[in-house]
Formats: structure tokens, C-alpha cells, sequence
């Protein structure tokens, strides 16, 4: 049976856009950037549930729980592009923050659309993953209405884990399944029914905000400054330097050698140089104020 979705905001057909096919490039180019550009808008709308969201997942973080992204299609796709981009900026344990798109890894790179209508395999990729009560699972919806992510979200309530949902429509069924639903309502796309487009950039506003907040809230940041990243390449290598530079007035030769000590751990060298420690010393410091460098320092 066809799903009637014509009732859906992202939808719905722009008639600012019925004759995109007839314009210059760069007046289309104008166009689209005017729809991008309200984006934020909507998200600023959703700011309340959003934060009610964030609170909620990375308290129960906090306690070793795991965050859980779950999606179809496009919002998969975002979905597990935040939770890999965490342990490099982050240094998260791969397993902490993870993404799982309908379909499996094979529909990161070609589309696998009929997976989103297998509300038991959204089920089974939960179960799989044991998730418990301390896990906080976010279905991802531009439709609000995948039965993969909903079967995801059933079975992730059933099992006592925290549920919240991101969706782009009102009212979405998403929303009702879900103890924190976030809906922010972007309207018709450019492309008629495209929502890896304004719905897209919205999503990915909001997982953004999700992660990066909830790994603020760890401890997992010195003020602005990616204090858990590791110097696995040149370009982070210069990034660290300047950082612990910055952060202990120490010039870059002298922070690069406490780097290098540190095995290429910032917020080990960070100690090191602060308190005059060699790298295990710093070590045992963090560990006893819980990892976290502003109260290692203070």
C-alpha cells in the first residue's frame, strides 16, 4: 500500500520554484540560497526540545550510557556521518557514538530506499546492539514517519532507553513515539519532496548541536578548544602544538615535546606542562578528577 504523504509540509510543491527548469544558474543558485538561508530559523524554533534532548542523553551518558542515531536514506546518512566524525574530534571510543542507517553500511554510498519500510529490521539493528537502559536512541525522520526508525524507537522504549526523535514535519508519528521530539518545519524544498536539501541542513544543524553539546557537558572540550583530540596526523599534529601552547603559555618546541611524551595526547600535555608531571603522573591526575582537564588544572 502507497503511504499518503501529500499532506506533509516537506512535501508540499514551492510554487516560487515551478519553473526552475526555465532559469539562469546563477538566479537558481540565488534561489536555493535563500531557501538554505532559513533554515536556522526553524531550528531556532526547535532550540527548547532540542536542549531538553541534550540534557537528558548526556546525563545518562554521563553514567556510560551510549548514543544511538538511527535513520533511513538521507538522515541516515547524516546520521552516522556526526556519530563517526566524534571519535576524532572528540577521542569518543568508536562504540560510544553510533550511527546505524536502514539498509546497512551499503546504503552510506547507494540508495537502498526500500529499506526504511522494515519496521522489524529497525527492531533487530537495536536488539543487536543490546541497547539498554543508560543507551539514548534518536530515530532521524525528514518525513517523521520511516517505519525502520519507528520499529528502531519501539524497541528502544521497550528496552528503557532514552528516546528522541528529529523530524521535519508536524505532528510527525516520530514525535509521538519518542519521550523528546524535535520537529523543525523547513516547508516545501526546492526540488519538490528532495528533503536531503533544506530538511537535510536542518538535520544536520541539530545533530551538530546534539553531539556537540552533549560532549561539552563531558568534559569532552577545554572552553572551545578540542582538548581530547589525538595528533594522529600532520595537520592535527600543528593543531595540537598551537593548542597546548595557547593553553599552558608554553612556546610550540616545548609543547611539541610534552606532546610527543604524551603519546600525542593534548590534554596530557596540557598537565604535564601545568604541573610539572611526566606523562603517567599526568595520567593519574586526570583520572582522579574524572577526565576532566579544568578541574585537573584548577
Amino acid at each position: 500500500m502507497i503511504d499518503p504523504l501529500p499532506e506533509l509540509s516537506t512535501e508540499q510543491s514551492d510554487p516560487r520554484y515551478s519553473q526552475i527548469d526555465r532559469l539562469p544558474t546563477a538566479q537558481l543558485a540565488r534561489l536555493m540560497n535563500q531557501a538554505d538561508a532559513a533554515v536556522p530559523a526553524a531550528v531556532a524554533v526547535a532550540i527548547p526540545a532540542i536542549s531538553d534532548a541534550i540534557d537528558a542523553i548526556s546525563a545518562r551518558m554521563a553514567k556510560g550510557g551510549r548514543l544511538l542515531y538511527v535513520g533511513a536514506g538521507t538522515s541516515g546518512r547524516l546520521a552516522v556521518l556526526d556519530a563517526s566524525e566524534c571519535p576524532p574530534t572528540f577521542g569518543t571510543d568508536p562504540e560510544l557514538v553510533v550511527g546505524i542507517i536502514a539498509g546497512g553500511p551499503d546504503a552510506l554510498t547507494r540508495s537502498i530506499e526500500g529499506a526504511e519500510d522494515d519496521a522489524a529490521a529497525g527492531a533487530a539493528a537495536l536488539a543487536e546492539l543490546e541497547v539498554g537502559e543508560l543507551d539514548s536512541v534518536v530515530g532521524v525522520s525528514a518525513s517523521g514517519r520511516a517505519p525502520f526508525v519507528l520499529g528502531a524507537l519501539a524497541e528502544a522504549a521497550r528496552r528503557g532507553a532514552l528516546t528522541a526523535a528529529l523530524s521535519c514535519n508536524d505532528g510527525a508519528p516520530l514525535s509521538a513515539a519518542a519521550e523528546h521530539a524535535i520537529e523543525v518545519v523547513v516547508g516545501p524544498e526546492v526540488v519538490t519532496g528532495s528533503t536531503r536539501l533544506k530538511a537535510g541542513t536542518a538535520q544536520k544543524l541539530v545533530l551538530n548541536m546534539i553531539s556537540t553539546i552533549s560532549m561539552v557537558r563531558l568534559g569532552r572540550t577545554y572552553g572551545n578548544k578540542m582538548i581530547e583530540m589525538s595528533a594522529m596526523n600532520s595537520k592535527l599534529a600543528g593543531r595540537a602544538v598551537r593548542m597546548v601552547s595557547d593553553i599552558t603559555g608554553a612556546d610550540h618546541d616545548a609543547a611539541g615535546k610534552a606532546l610527543d611524551a604524551a603519546g600525542g595526547h593534548a590534554k596530557i600535555a596540557v598537565v604535564m606542562l601545568k604541573h610539572g608531571l611526566d606523562a603517567d603522573g599526568a595520567r593519574a591526575l586526570l583520572e582522579s578528577h574524572g577526565e576532566r582537564l579544568s578541574d585537573a588544572l584548577s
